[in-house]
């Protein structure tokens, strides 16, 4: 009966946050619908169009319930409400016709971008004006999205497990996108529901409400321990620093920067207590102005690699982000009491400047990189009167980097956007306008080691084996040894190496690596990454005392870096071997 009472109470709540968020809840539940018919379509242009199209839907739903909450707070007159609803329309059709022309990186990180300042937004548009428990109304939001993700989570696993059962027992032959269906009707029509449901109201005032003794105990005595320790280590590194005069690595500006980002939300949290517990009221005093000079810390390594090789959306969020975080933390050494809520809206306002107008990441990384690519140019003498000339002779590290700037506008732009080259420029064309050849090192721009990958077009195109007796699939994080026809394989890590042996007497010790090589230099000579079988199969024979041993060697992939010194390391490969034993 209490079950029973439970799922009714439960089905109740979600018919009132139908009532009170009802274009939220439609706009979701197109948005399951026009997922199973994106998965039901074919591949084509449509399907590309259909899946942008999903995008801003899916933007509508943070939206919407921005509008709603706004709604709740200041307006309920239901012309004006429709007016605000159809601007959210409006700026959503702008939103894909301005900013969701294709799916490259701009785009994605432009949406992912602004879906978190959506939710940002959802977060305080309704406690704007209302001074006091902020947190409280977070936490309680907090815990409704995770009661949510429970119930959705069991709901969905106990209908995915009775459908797998009926499919396993019955023969039914449930198709796996079935299960892929169901998960979106619960994701996006039951638990947005559920969610909104377990939303505050606007008149929740929380002036009775307080933290539970556990949440008190994991804060003051687990977490803010933890940070200070965090914190003293940093320092630890920080005294190295002076003492050895060794400028940060790059990695400490990562590590500064999402601890300290950890640590507003520790601040936020603690606020409710600061006034009866001493442990939260000495750490908010104290923390904001210990941590200054690991924020310094932190500038300073990310401001060393802009310097060597400028700005690129990464390292301008990087910068922008701590920046924030000086600023939340001087207002937490200064202000007395807090007013959290400005922690969403300044994160907000930091979030859209970061991705739109003219200080957005994308318009600063590329002034950055256009400007540290004439400059190379300009100390080689390749640039007179803004043309570029050719010269063959610059130092292999300047043509590295300026092979690296034109694979970052190539892979996060347009290489027209490189102001100086021709409008026309292609990488094939590289040599005749530069002097040398396009080289690709790698997916991510100014990395030491180079990565490489190759593999093969055509994994159904027939393999001949006339000639030989055994096929082997090998790989190379395999390293047991493999007894084949009389013979012993067994393969090295360490050095690449495939030892062959009979009787226990080595008979071939082949070095991978060379063949790799050959393959990297195919790769990087057609400026391509997939290769035909032809151009990855290798032949060889050992004859020994008794016989004669013909080997095949036939790549499927192959993976790895090359150092500064054009030294090749092989990270893993797949490859058939074939063997014939005579």
């Amino acid at each position: 009966m209490k079950i029973f009472n439970r799922v009714k109470a439960t089905l109740l709540s979600i018919k009132r946050s139908v009532k009170r968020f009802p274009i939220t809840v439609i706009v979701s539940t197109a948005l399951a619908i026009l997922l199973v018919y994106l998965n039901e379509m074919d591949f084509g242009p449509s399907k590309e169009t259909l899946r942008r199209i999903n995008m801003v839907v899916g933007l509508g739903i943070p939206m919407s319930l921005c509008i709603g909450l706004f709604i709740e707070r200041y307006s309920k007159k239901r012309v004006k409400d429709m007016i605000l609803y159809g601007i959210g329309a409006v700026l959503l059709t702008l939103y894909y016709f301005l900013f969701l022309k294709d799916l490259k990186l701009v785009s994605m990180s432009r949406y992912i971008g602004l879906m978190i300042t959506l939710i940002l937004t959802s977060l305080f548009i309704s406690r704007l004006g209302i001074k006091k428990n902020y947190e409280y109304y977070v936490m309680d939001v907090y815990s409704g999205f995770a009661l949510t993700f429970v119930y959705s989570f069991i709901l969905y696993f106990g209908i995915a497990a009775i459908l797998f059962t009926i499919d396993q027992l019955f023969d039914v032959n449930i198709e796996w996108k079935i299960y892929y269906y169901m998960f979106l009707v619960v994701a996006f029509i039951f638990a947005i529901s559920l969610f909104l449901s377990k939303l505050p109201s606007i008149g929740e005032d929380y002036e009775r409400v307080q933290y539970s003794k556990s949440l008190i105990v994991l804060l003051n005595y687990i977490v803010i321990p933890l940070i200070t320790i965090y914190t003293g280590i940093l320092y630890v590194y920080f005294g190295k620093i002076l003492v050895t005069r060794e400028w940060p690595r790059g990695l400490v500006s990562h590590l500064v920067l999402w601890y300290s980002t950890v640590s507003v939300g520790v601040i936020f949290l603690i606020t409710p207590i600061l006034e009866e517990n001493k442990v939260s009221k000495k750490f908010k005093i104290w923390f904001p102005k210990i941590i200054l000079p690991v924020l310094l810390m932190m500038f300073m390594s990310i401001f060393q690699r802009i310097e060597q090789y400028g700005i690129t959306e990464n390292r301008y969020y990087v910068v922008v982000l701590g920046l924030w975080v000086l600023g939340i933390m001087i207002y937490f050494s200064i202000k007395k009491p807090l007013k959290n809520v400005i922690i969403p809206i300044s994160l907000s306002i930091v979030m859209l400047n970061s991705i739109f107008g003219p200080l957005s990441s994308f318009s600063i990384s590329k002034v950055s990189q256009n400007k540290r690519f004439e400059s190379i140019l300009v100390r080689n003498n390749m640039l007179s009167n803004g043309q570029v000339l050719k010269n063959e002779e610059i130092s292999s590290e300047d043509k590295k980097e300026i092979n690296n700037i034109i694979r970052y506008f190539d892979n996060n732009h347009e290489i027209t956007d490189i102001k100086v080259l021709p409008k026309d420029f292609d990488v094939n064309k590289m040599e005749d306008l530069l002097g040398f050849k396009y080289e690709s090192y790698g997916p991510y721009p100014f990395e030491q080691n180079r990565y490489f990958y190759f593999g093969t077009y055509d994994r159904e195109e027939p393999i001949e084996i006339m000639g030989y007796d055994y096929y082997l699939n090998m790989n190379s994080w395999n390293e047991n040894k493999r007894e084949v026809g009389g013979l012993t394989l067994e393969y090295s890590r360490f050095n690449s190496t495939l030892i062959v042996s009979k009787d226990e007497k080595v008979l071939l010790e082949q070095d991978l690596t060379e063949f790799i090589k050959d393959i990297y230099t195919k790769g990087n000579a057609e400026l391509k990454n997939i290769l035909s079988y032809k151009d990855m199969t290798y032949s060889i024979s050992v004859n020994y005392d008794g016989g004669r041993i013909d080997l095949k060697f036939i790549f499927n992939n192959v993976n790895g870096r090359v150092d500064e010194e054009d030294k090749l390391t092989i990270e893993s490969l797949e490859y058939i071997l074939l063997i014939g034993n005579k």
